[in-house]
């Protein structure tokens, strides 16, 4: 989210004194004025200084609510070119200037909070598509474009990409390769790591590569695209991605039921999934959650698919076979679900109101997600103030799925104590049940203290990887625990 599309959640509470930490100013003449040279728009505006302190992240909304703005940078610089990008970081290094790299700022884990006093590289300008080769169905697209654009450009054409993140009307494609985001359509279409087949990426020495983009496969060693694919910025910027499109389904169907228990409904997803069937939304939500949602009783699952008509017939078929012994609901209960899918409205007004609320998203097998689900509510509701944990699984493979935990509390006295709290109980119940950290959100500046404890030694590489790219540590210190303390 940039300039007027910032949602009013995220400005400080009205009538607040807006308190400003962080770092002390910054003499960015040197940096400005390689800014004006490589034609770099940039501004030190308050106001814009202000909404690029933030994102998404509830924490940070809590933070607007209450008039405090905890991390401001010093500049905002909006280039529109991979070259503009590349001259911004070579400014930065020469300054000994930290940046973050910004997109539609829709991230929940603070992954575009900048440091104090850093350089905010607004990446919104860089938009449009650069190439689509209508035969190999590869479409470029610059990473600043919003969702919504590339979508529309590719339905006019007779494609779709298949990603529907949650924050789709608000979130870029370089902010989805930088979370590793997952679309709710991702059963069929896979998540964006699945997509991208290249990248056009400036190093932090202002160096310019491009990684992949030749074949549907290659075998060069490591692949360097996935190297950058969830880096959070902390390896570099991308500036360009290629994806790959899908034909516009001609045809769709949708299903809905409802479950004794929340473990019938994962065995039924889980067989679904064993024999092959992909449908491209397969959610099942807990008592509760069925009930704020659909008004029912059970746990609902909600299924739709697009594809060929006969692909999308045996599909269906599979579902119905798998899902016989649940009580078949109106599909009109999808219907709501497409209607509601990326309402996050209540979200500003429940946090303004000293209501805490967050989710928390992670992945595990199929055999460890019935004891996760349990571990993690049982975590959570140990924390003093808690009034609800609830959950649903979101994205499902053969092997396991994701689960997706809402919570909401009302703490006595500091709500930034009790979010913290509630993330380190249900992160540690998470990795002590074989979850994972996070399965489509990222890490950013909420997990970054967890990181070492989900990949172990592994988490060295990661470092002097970093260390060999960014040896200054000025490319989004912080983010996945690199360059700075958590």
């Amino acid at each position: 989210m940039t300039g007027s599309r910032l949602p009013t959640a995220l400005a400080a509470a009205p009538g607040a004194a807006t308190v400003h930490r962080g770092a002390p100013p910054r003499d960015l003449t040197v940096l400005t004025a390689a800014c004006d040279a490589a034609g770099v728009a940039w501004t030190s505006d308050a106001r814009a200084l202000d909404e690029h302190a933030r994102d998404w992240w509830p924490v940070s909304i809590g933070w607007a609510a209450r008039g405090e703005l905890r991390s401001r940078p010093a500049l905002v610089a909006t280039p529109t070119s991979t070259e503009q990008v590349a001259a911004v970081l070579a400014a930065c290094r020469a300054a000994g200037v930290p940046v973050t790299a910004q997109g539609g700022r829709s991230g929940v884990c603070g992954g575009a909070v900048p440091d104090p006093g850093a350089v905010a590289l607004d990446t919104t300008a860089l938009t449009g598509v650069v190439a689509f080769d209508e035969v190999s169905l590869r479409v470029r697209v610059r990473a600043g474009t919003l969702g919504p654009v590339l979508e529309s450009w590719l339905r006019d054409r007779g494609c779709t990409l298949g990603h529907f993140p949650q924050s789709f009307e608000l979130a870029t494609v370089g902010g989805w390769v930088a979370c590793r985001s997952a679309g709710q359509y991702s059963t069929r279409y896979g998540t964006v790591a699945d997509l991208v087949r290249g990248l056009t990426v400036v190093l932090p020495d202002a160096t310019v590569v491009t990684t992949g983009g030749r074949g549907p496969r290659e075998a060069v060693g490591p692949d360097l695209t996935a190297l950058f694919v969830g880096a959070e910025g902390t390896l570099g910027v991308v500036t360009e991605v290629e994806l790959v499109a899908h034909p516009a389904p001609p045809a769709e169907a949708r299903r809905a039921v409802t479950f004794a228990s929340f473990a019938d409904g994962l065995e039924a997803c889980r067989r679904i999934l064993r024999r092959g069937a992909t449908p491209a939304v397969l959610r099942l939500y807990d008592e509760a959650e069925t009930r704020r949602h659909f008004e029912l009783e059970g746990c609902g699952l909600v299924v739709l698919d697009e594809a060929d008509e006969q692909i999308l017939a045996a599909t269906m078929a599979i579902v119905d076979e798998e899902c016989a012994a649940a009580r078949r609901e109106d599909d009109a209960v999808v219907a709501a679900w497409l209607d509601h899918r990326n309402d996050v409205s209540a979200l500003g007004p429940l946090w303004e109101r000293g209501v805490v609320v967050d989710t928390i998203e992670t992945a595990a097998p199929w055999a460890r997600l019935e004891q996760l689900r349990d571990r993690v509510t049982d975590a959570v509701r140990s924390i003093e103030g808690t009034a609800v944990v609830t959950v649903h699984q979101s994205h499902a493979y053969l092997d396991g799925a994701c689960l997706y935990f809402t919570v909401a509390g009302r703490p006595a006295d500091d709500p930034d104590a009790y979010y913290d709290a509630v993330w380190a109980a249900a992160t540690r119940a998470i990795l002590s049940s074989g979850g994972s950290l996070s399965h489509h959100h990222g890490v950013g500046r909420n997990r970054a203290g967890f990181v070492r404890d989900a990949l172990g030694r592994a988490t060295d590489v990661l470092a002097a990887v970093k260390a060999a790219l960014d040896p200054d540590g000025l490319c989004n210190p912080g983010i996945l625990g690199l360059g700075a303390a958590p």
